[in-house]
């Protein structure tokens, strides 16, 4: 069965890269992917930044990255990736029209992904920040068996619902050997405008997947209107709101990616 399985091999010129996964949908994973992405330029402005959405029937990375064009095609015949913030993207939105909905198989699904993967001219890039679909199917394993995979970052909310998916998606990483950097709870509390305390409307169970899979909640992350209408503007938290809590907690997880690779450089 190994013999079938395919060769790991390198995304030319990427160093690292990181997967923003979930399992369940409807939980900010995009929106977190973005902003790590755009954090990760902002507080290493020297290094090459590139965010891929993997998403083939709901993309959302046009949108929050405010990109609309279609890429072109170099002297290679290779995609080059569209670049807002400084943050080089590739997404299947960029190659079907807003109103189109992709209707295909899975061999379809696996082609374009291949597309995405080996037919884009990255250039240079120090951290490459892949926004996964929902679930735990064929995008997933085609990435882990087809590139290497420096980490994933698991993002959830604390209700039940979630946190039984997201053990779910921990536990095929765990299964496929791939690196878990931490776990982001996401809408993790509403802030009352009136007495400004935490409501914790979803509940608070995170905590026990962390200590179950040995892993650290990366940071809470509140449901926040001005992240939502930040990313409906197409422009992210962390460049829009650079000193708010909101963008600081994403610089704070794209910190703790920076010394991964670090302490993964200095291991080995």
């Amino acid at each position: 069965m190994s013999k079938g399985l395919p060769k790991v091999k390198p995304i030319t010129g990427v160093k690292n890269i990181f997967l923003i996964a979930s399992g369940k949908g409807g939980v900010g994973k995009s929106t977190t992917a973005v902003n790590i992405a755009t954090a990760l330029k902002v507080i290493q402005p020297s290094k090459n930044v590139g965010l891929l959405d993997t998403d083939v029937f709901g993309p959302t990375v046009p949108l929050m990255m405010n990109l609309n064009e279609s890429p072109i095609l170099n002297k290679d015949n290779l995609m080059e990736p569209l670049i807002n913030y400084g943050v080089k993207c590739m997404s299947m939105g960029f190659l079907v029209s807003e109103s189109s909905a992709v209707i295909w198989r899975g061999l379809m699904v696996m082609q374009a992904l291949e597309k995405l993967l080996r037919q884009v001219h990255w250039g240079s890039i120090d951290y490459l920040i892949i926004d996964t679909p929902p679930g735990t199917g064929d995008t997933h394993l085609s990435l882990v068996q087809n590139i290497p995979i420096s980490g994933v970052i698991l993002v959830t909310t604390p209700q039940t619902a979630a946190l039984n998916v997201t053990r779910r998606g921990a536990v095929m990483f765990q299964k496929l050997k791939v690196p878990l950097v931490g776990i982001i709870e996401n809408m993790s509390f509403v802030k009352c405008p009136v007495c400004s305390n935490d409501i914790h409307i979803f509940g608070s169970g995170t905590q026990r997947i962390a200590e179950e899979f040995k892993t650290t909640i990366l940071e809470r992350i509140p449901l926040n209107q001005k992240i939502t209408e930040c990313m409906d503007k197409g422009v992210p938290v962390v460049i829009s709101d650079p000193c708010s809590k909101n963008a600081e907690a994403y610089k704070a997880v794209s910190n703790i990616i920076v010394d991964f690779v670090n302490k993964m450089e200095s291991e080995s």
